[in-house]
């Protein structure tokens, strides 16, 4: 059994006109989403083996705050550059190179490859996965490089509007 909880970074920072898209960070509520949202995560019993996430500051800072809810070592966090800007076959091939000896991963990332990749694993059929929001879904299978297109049940889906006192 394998799971993953795919992840879109918390609300990003558009103020910095001078900044490329690549170094935004995060603006106010994402600073209080992402926290949040590793709250949810270990009220869950969600316990990574790993988490992977885009070398993008948005998603780096959205992981760093989620592995401190979590009790994940910050220093441990890999930062994968397929995961930026990626689509469902970049993701997918993230996927399929994960290390065996994990079995539950947190991957954090961006739309619209993030929402896109929520539905090809499973049978979800989301129109948006918002800024901070998480999916968790299981594989029967013993290898990430089992996993297939449609193959995921859901086991969750989590936004921050859902949590009392965020906006």
């Amino acid at each position: 059994m394998k799971k993953l909880y795919l992840m879109r970074h918390a609300k990003s920072d558009w103020n910095g006109y001078y900044v490329t898209d690549f170094e935004r960070g995060l603006n106010k509520r994402g600073q209080k989403a992402a926290p949040l949202m590793g709250e949810v995560l270990a009220a869950k019993g969600v316990r990574p083996d790993l988490i992977v996430s885009s070398p993008a500051t948005r998603a780096k800072l959205t992981a760093q705050m989620v592995a401190e809810k979590l009790h994940y070592p910050q220093e441990k966090i890999m930062y994968d550059k397929r995961i930026y800007e990626a689509d469902t076959e970049d993701l997918l091939e993230v996927v399929h190179t994960l290390p065996e000896n994990a079995d539950e991963v947190l991957l954090v990332g961006h739309n619209p490859g993030m929402m896109a990749f929520v539905n090809l694993l499973s049978d979800m059929g989301l129109d948006n996965l918002p800024t901070a929001g998480v999916v968790g879904i299981a594989f029967d299978v013993a290898s990430f490089m089992e996993i297939a297109p449609h193959s995921g049940e859901v086991l969750f889906y989590e936004t921050p509007k859902m949590h009392k006192g965020h906006d």
